[in-house]
């Protein structure tokens, strides 16, 4: 197995919007497992431009084993009411717009990775990560690479042994998890950006960030695994130069 990680510049103010937050819409300060796999497939149909979009997200699905987010510098959150267009014509004295309240948010620097079955696929996606424009959460919020392609591919070990690690990125949080030292912020998140069957559920994350005087800093979280008869249902992985990230 191996992994890609890399550095991104926020070059605007963001928006990952939270599901089912449309006329309040709020927003994440990281990307969600859902939206690093998105970024992933559309960089991959940007950079080979030979088949539809979502060919290149059931290729992305069918080899990602684990993906996500981080801060690595401090985050801001605002809300704004903007004024939406909701109708072209109509008689005069009409109502033509709508005010809707959303959330955007600005930090300086994420890290994104993902862990991959398939190396051939990494080696092409670093290739199309560098040559196709990025975007972070909404088409507006352009993005740009500030790792090298030769230091972003990484190696990962699969780790059967500890019953604790260290983590900064996102987690599944369950009764299986127990927190012994940091703090972070709960949220809903996708794990995928396609359904299973009929199933799309929203897991309980929690991200390793705290709140000091309403700006959102990077913390860590010290994880103690559960074990039920001798087995975890998570499962951890060690991602060179990155470190511990946890799966469910």
């Amino acid at each position: 197995m191996k992994a890609i990680a890399f550095k991104v510049r926020l070059n605007s103010l963001y928006s990952i919007r939270i599901p089912f937050t449309w006329q309040s819409a709020l927003t994440y300060p990281v990307l969600p497992p859902s939206a690093v796999i998105g970024m992933f497939a559309n960089a991959l149909q940007r950079y080979r431009n030979d088949r539809n979009p979502v060919a290149y997200l059931n290729l992305v699905e069918e080899n990602i084993i684990w993906a996500g987010s981080r801060l690595l510098t401090p985050c801001l959150i605002k809300s704004y009411t903007t004024s939406a267009i909701t109708k072209w014509e109509d008689r005069i004295g009409a109502k033509f717009t709508n005010a809707l309240g959303r959330q955007f948010a600005f930090t300086k620097t994420l890290e994104i990775a993902g862990i991959f079955k398939d190396e051939a696929l990494i080696n092409e996606l670093v290739e199309a990560l560098i040559t196709s424009p990025l975007t972070c959460g909404d088409s507006e919020s352009v993005i740009s690479l500030e790792s090298k392609p030769e230091d972003m591919i990484k190696e990962v070990e699969k780790i059967d042994d500890l019953e604790s690690i260290v983590t900064h990125y996102p987690f599944p949080f369950s009764n299986d998890v127990k927190i012994s030292e940091g703090k972070g912020l709960l949220y809903l998140m996708h794990e995928r950006c396609k359904p299973s069957e009929r199933n799309f559920p929203l897991t309980l994350y929690l991200v390793p960030i705290e709140e000091k005087e309403r700006i959102l800093f990077p913390t860590s979280v010290t994880i103690q695994i559960v074990k039920k008869n001798s087995e975890s249902p998570k499962e951890v992985f060690k991602i060179q130069d990155i470190g511990y990230v946890l799966k469910s």
